[in-house]
């Protein structure tokens, strides 16, 4: 019986390993791996061999032994992502993009919540040290203190020392969303700000504030609605806050056409409110949103929005985070510039 037949037969017994795929390859186990764990070094080795590696690992099944990596390379190839709450849909498309990256780099990935409680946010940190991962993703979290990893932030407040940061544009976002209001003739305009501590509260206010001046929009303190704190994010939800904000503002006046919301989730509890109101959207008052989540294309009215692009920027994070881990030089602060998306929430100025 050929050698290469006789090892088919027995690899159906027990665990395929690296050295049985060496042998049946003819090759030697550090190319094998070389080739199989993506390492830089596979740059070097012919695409015929390479491919003739990754046939056999698909035809025999095989699976790293991630304990025997680690005991080699002593790394783990793991990081962490801690999150505010992970059933957010904003959250979910930036993990999208974070899980897709580091999926073709052989990276593994946990997410831990905080669900905004202060405690949890100082704790975790060290906790996830302990497992020990290689570098970790700030989602919209704040950190206090330097980690003795490499930390990538989606976020403006995770701001401590060493901390490399991928933010939006937040000036061209509100620049975007009221230049869009404006050329469809509204000029009382409401506006909501974050919760107080909210990774974009403060840079989206100071663009609400300059952008207004410069196009000659007033922004009335009686126009304008504030949602809370960052940490009572986990009391209620965005979309509740935006419905209460929403009967806010219609109390102390209905004088205004349209609302910048903070974000699409106060957009759609905004819309909400108004209808529950006898108001209609966009007929009574034009909406537009921030971020772009995946629900308010099917909500009724279709939010027009300015988009955040989540999944990219849940890829850059891991992109830059792995860069980081490699020891190379990356931007301290990538800046993302959105783009807007016209839908049915707005219209031409009726009153």
């Amino acid at each position: 019986m050929p050698p290469g037949r006789k090892m088919v037969q027995n690899a159906g017994a027990k665990r395929v390993t690296l050295k049985f795929l060496a042998e049946y390859l003819g090759l030697s186990p550090t190319t094998v791996s070389v080739v199989l764990t993506n390492s830089p070094l596979s740059s070097t080795i012919a695409k015929p061999t390479k491919d003739r590696i990754w046939e056999a690992a698909r035809k025999f099944g095989y699976r790293p032994n991630l304990f025997a990596r680690y005991l080699h390379t002593k790394r783990t190839f793991s990081i962490a992502v801690l999150v505010p709450e992970i059933g957010d849909e904003f959250s979910a498309m930036l993990i999208s993009g974070i899980e897709a990256k580091l999926a073709e780099a052989k990276f593994n990935y946990f997410v831990e919540s905080h669900r905004f409680a202060p405690q949890q946010i100082e704790n975790s940190p060290d906790t996830l040290m302990d497992r020990q991962v290689e570098g970790m993703i700030f989602l919209n979290t704040p950190l206090n203190k330097e980690m003795p990893v490499p930390v990538v932030a989606i976020s403006d407040i995770t701001n401590a020392p060493g901390v490399t940061r991928i933010v939006i544009d937040n000036y061209h976002a509100v620049l975007l969303g009221l230049r869009h209001l404006k050329e469809l003739g509204h000029r009382r305009i409401a506006f909501f700000k974050g919760p107080e501590g909210n990774g974009d509260t403060d840079a989206r206010w100071k663009a609400i504030v300059h952008a207004s001046s410069e196009m000659g929009i007033q922004v009335k303190p009686e126009l304008t609605a504030t949602m809370g704190t960052y940490f009572a994010a986990g009391e209620k939800s965005m979309m509740q806050r935006g419905y209460e904000a929403a009967q806010m503002l219609m109390q102390k006046s209905q004088d205004f056409t349209a609302l910048l919301a903070f974000n699409d989730g106060s957009a759609v509890g905004a819309i909400r409110a108004i209808q529950d109101a006898g108001l209609t959207v966009p007929h009574n008052v034009s909406v537009v949103g921030i971020d772009d989540i995946q629900i308010v294309g099917f909500i009724s009215p279709r939010l027009t929005t300015v988009r955040q692009p989540l999944k990219h920027m849940g890829e850059m994070a891991a992109s830059t985070l792995l860069q980081r881990i490699q020891g190379e030089a990356v931007p301290e602060e990538t800046v993302v510039q959105p783009e807007l998306v016209v839908r049915e929430s707005t219209s031409r100025v009726n009153r």
